[in-house]
């Protein structure tokens, strides 16, 4: 589920731990060679040297006091100074001491009886200097190989470089999380629209190009949603009006042998019941005549004569579709607000004609005496949108469910097919008639036409009329 993700963690792994395992080599052994031509290591050695050098001095110097000694030669004076003092009360046999400036001299200090023969020589060089030099570097070069810089710097080096590569593996994979998150989305729904569910739908939470993404799969599903329904109710009416067909030819068939045979039976009796059989003879044509009716009603759901678009202007057909039908009903109120500058719209001004007649007149008998018909045109996104609103007692839940399905009618008298002979009207022009909350308190019916030059829904497209 992750496999974006993982993959640009690997990719990230490949591209910087390589990297990353060739600098630390570099740098450790720059750090290496670097400490190894450090002050510390070089006094070491120069301490060692002269502390070699300082020992053969001093050891020649020996050397010769001894053998002066020896010869009984090269005695001097200061046997009651506090060095020599201290060495008669020391009871020792001989000892040697640094003196003169800087410990430039050596001198021999030797028991001879009750006597305390000095003996002196020069060194060579300033073995007190040297020494307490000596003493210093020792303690340097011990104190740096305490402190053990080569290890801290190198162990410093690697932390350090190693927290920041992980700081930047984590930001990575935040962000690596925060890219494949709206791919797994965008995947997922895919996958459910594949699987059918048309209303499978993204959050666009992102304004870039995985946000515009989501976008368009949330438009694309949307118009698939709305394409396959109408193209599901359209293969509905097509059953419908197979059934309409077949049943207005029976019907028509059988009931014009019934009117004329009725007709022939009244014309012939002679009987004293004439009046009567009159009578029942007028209502029997009455009821064929509505069964005629229905019947008209039935091959008009079936007919579908050839639709020859050509550019509408809204405006002034649903005017002069209102004020044919204000004529006919006196009783109720008709108004139209019209949106000036309203684009021009793609249709057969006949079947816009019957899909206008047939919402305006349901929105009278809605209506009723007293009531009110507002027809609205306006713009709306991409499309010409006609709303005709009315007064009456508006729709039951149960209605909006069944609306559009033939035969089904929720007032008196009604046929069941008008709303939908005005919706495939509607939808062969490539728009659609939708349901809306009426502004007047009623019902509401919204018919939406495409824009001229503008390609309809679904897939249907008006064909232009020959000039």
């Amino acid at each position: 589920m992750n496999r974006v993700r993982n993959r640009l963690i690997a990719v990230f792994l490949a591209a910087t731990l390589a990297p990353l395992a060739a600098t630390l080599w570099l740098a450790l052994a720059l750090l290496d060679r670097s400490l190894g031509y450090a002050s510390t290591r070089e006094l070491d050695e120069i301490s060692r040297s002269l502390e070699a050098t300082g020992r053969e001095l001093y050891q020649r110097a020996r050397q010769e006091l001894q053998r002066q000694a020896a010869a009984g030669r090269g005695a001097i004076a200061g046997g009651e100074d506090p060095e020599a003092r201290e060495f008669r009360e020391s009871g020792e046999g001989e000892r040697f001491a640094l003196s003169g400036e800087e410990g430039g001299r050596l001198r021999y200090f030797v028991r001879r009886g009750g006597v305390v023969e000095v003996y002196s020589a020069e060194v060579g060089a300033p073995l007190g200097r040297l020494l307490r030099q000596y003493r210093d570097a020792r303690e340097l070069v011990q104190a740096a190989r305490n402190r053990d810089l080569r290890r801290g710097f190198t162990y410093t080096y690697a932390l350090l470089a190693a927290a920041v590569w992980l700081a930047a593996l984590a930001l990575l994979i935040y962000l690596a999380h925060r890219i494949s998150r709206p791919i797994q989305e965008l995947t997922a729904g895919l996958g459910r629209l594949a699987a059918g569910d048309l209303g499978a739908r993204v959050a666009p939470a992102r304004k870039d190009e995985l946000g515009e993404a989501g976008a368009a799969f949330n438009h694309m599903a949307e118009r698939l949603e709305q394409s396959t329904e109408k193209l599901v109710y359209l293969s509905q009416v097509a059953s419908w009006q197979a059934l309409a067909r077949k049943m207005a030819h029976e019907l028509k068939n059988s009931l014009t042998p019934i009117r004329l045979a009725v007709e022939e039976m009244v014309a012939r009796y002679r009987g004293a019941d004439q009046k009567f059989v009159r009578q029942a003879a007028q209502i029997v044509v009455e009821e064929i005549e509505t069964l005629e009716r229905r019947v008209r009603a039935f091959s008009e759901f079936s007919s579908e004569p050839p639709v020859e678009c050509e550019p509408v202007d809204v405006n002034a057909l649903v005017a002069e579709r209102v004020a044919l039908l204000a004529g006919a009903h006196p009783e109720v109120k008709y108004e139209v607000r019209s949106e000036p500058g309203l684009p021009v719209a793609l249709a057969d001004q006949d079947l816009l004609k019957g899909v206008l007649r047939n919402l305006l007149e349901n929105a009278a008998e809605a209506a009723g005496s007293g009531g009110r018909v507002l027809a609205v045109t306006s713009a709306a996104a991409g499309a010409v949108a006609i709303d005709v609103h009315d007064s009456g007692p508006g729709l039951s839940a149960e209605a909006r469910r069944t609306l559009f399905e033939p035969a089904i009618s929720f007032k008196k008298g009604g046929m069941g097919l008008g709303l939908s002979i005005a919706r495939k009207g509607a939808l062969r022009l490539g728009g659609d008639v939708q349901v809306l909350e009426s502004e007047l308190a009623g019902a509401a019916f919204r018919v939406l036409l495409p824009l001229a030059g503008a390609r309809a829904e679904g897939g249907l497209v008006c064909a232009k009329r020959a000039s």
